[in-house]
């Protein structure tokens, strides 16, 4: 039997007492006793970049300027800077083991940055991790700092670049859409209104809407991500900035745009702006503005795909993978659907942030990390899911031309056109008329004697049916 070399181990202390921690890990006693303690998600912190990335912003704002203000000797603060850049360059994320979803407000978070940061700076003064005589997680990794400043901070900056992200993918949707309209804008079609028919528009008016939806939703989401770049980084415990040197909230705001690339300024009140969680609660909120008119569009697209023989059948959404493991040749509007299922989840995280916003006590509100995880899913996956609606679906949508002239000069909605020319009753006679008939509302009028043909053919073009009458005096 072959014998295991047992692997080297640390041992380290906190107030609880010790803890043996593999020789290996950059992370520390606090974030083993938070993987114990938080088995909840299965999504650790390092599989949140952004997160991981925006933490190493504000420990390396902080570091500068605690060196500016003689907390941090120059050899620590530089090697914490280095440690810091290491993260921002992608590297240890996976040594961030604590789960997203957690009790204390975001302090496992908080310590697991705080440990990593630490031992990785230690190698870079040439020492041991866990020699924390030299450079210690809390005295000098977390110095003029508490998690209540922390962790709402980088919260922030990592919902910002989040929604950097997700309003690059609306825009390239919004251009899909639009370029969709420009091909369909001479396509007439009968529009909808209760799922009835109503009167004509092209088919790219249909689509220049869906664009204009999404470009609305961008503007209010740049609207919404102005209110999180207002941070409280430098208040500490609850907002008075105890244990930080005079001066210090007002010197790391700076240096903090300097290392996240994020225009972030400091709050007015620190101990309101360290309690308080609207601008989740906005940003939230906005977020499920953008799942709800999403999914409408995405109904839309598969009310109009719906066929192929007895649905709408308008459009041809391109056919992405078998929809039936029993009826042979279905194919399923399947990313509409997965939208839809998308916009779904971001209702109920907007649910549980309302919720967890209102939770909050006194100077703190303990439930900002399923705050920032719920947002965190809400921005990736919007954004996931319009890539896929872009490319998967609207770039290849085709328009039934066939079918829908047809449509056109079968409808009898089209007597909406002649009511100025000869009256609601008679356009009413000829829309009875041909209904019971079954001809053409040209054909029915002409036999009537109501309109002749050259007449009903000069009204019977989109400029006449799709816009609104230009009176001649």
């Amino acid at each position: 039997m072959q014998e295991h070399t047992p692997l080297p181990t640390r041992t380290e202390q906190d107030f609880l007492g010790p803890r043996v921690i593999p020789q290996a890990a950059y992370w520390g006693v606090h974030s083993a006793r938070a993987v114990e303690n938080f088995p909840i998600s299965g999504h650790t912190v390092g599989q949140w970049p952004e997160l991981v990335r925006a933490l190493a912003a504000v420990k390396k704002a902080a570091a500068r300027a605690n060196r500016g203000f003689g907390v941090l000797d120059a050899p620590r603060a530089e090697a914490i800077e280095r440690a810091c850049d290491d993260l921002l360059a992608g590297q240890l994320h996976e040594q961030f083991v604590v789960d997203v979803i957690q009790g204390g407000a975001g302090t496992s978070t908080n310590m697991n940055a705080n440990e990593v940061i630490a031992n990785r700076a230690l190698e870079h003064l040439g020492r041991e991790r866990g020699d924390y005589a030299a450079l210690h997680p809390n005295d000098h990794v977390n110095a003029s700092q508490s998690t209540n400043d922390v962790y709402p901070t980088a919260l922030r900056l990592a919902a910002w670049a989040g929604i950097e992200a997700l309003l690059a993918e609306m825009a390239a949707l919004r251009g899909a859409f639009a370029a969709k309209a420009e091909e369909f804008k001479a396509v007439l079609k009968i529009g909808r209104t209760q799922l009835q028919d109503a009167v004509p528009m092209t088919l790219g008016q249909e689509f220049q809407a869906f664009a204009i939806m999404i470009g609305e939703d961008e503007q209010r989401l740049r609207e919404a991500r102005a209110l999180i770049q207002e941070v409280n980084l430098g208040a500490t415990a609850i907002g008075t900035g105890i244990n930080a040197p005079h001066g210090y909230a007002e010197a790391v705001i700076p240096l903090l745009r300097e290392t996240s690339g994020v225009p972030v300024t400091l709050a007015e009140n620190l101990v309101e702006a360290t309690q308080d969680t609207g601008a989740f609660v906005q940003l939230s909120g906005v977020l499920k503005r953008v799942a709800c008119k999403l999914s409408k569009t995405c109904n839309d697209l598969r009310l109009l795909s719906s066929g192929p023989q007895a649905g709408f059948g308008d459009i041809r959404l391109p056919p992405r993978q078998a929809g039936s493991s029993i009826m042979p040749g279905k194919v399923n509007p399947v990313i509409p659907e997965v939208m839809n299922q998308v916009a779904f989840e971001v209702i109920g995280n907007d649910v549980t942030i309302t919720m967890a916003s209102e939770a909050g006590q006194l100077q703190l509100n303990a439930f900002e990390p399923i705050m920032g995880w719920s947002l965190h899913k809400s921005i990736v996956h919007l954004s996931r899911a319009c890539r896929t609606l872009r490319e998967n679906c609207v770039e290849g949508i085709t328009a039934n031309h066939e079918l829908l002239a047809r449509r056109v000069a079968e409808s009898v909605t089209l007597v909406t056109a002649l009511n100025p020319i000869i009256g609601y009753e008679n356009a009413a006679l000829i829309a009875k008329a041909a209904l019971a008939g079954g001809g053409t509302i040209a054909a029915t009028a002409q036999r009537l004697g109501l309109m002749g043909e050259a007449e009903m053919a000069a009204l019977l073009v989109p400029e006449r049916l799709t816009q609104p009458v230009r009176l001649v005096r």
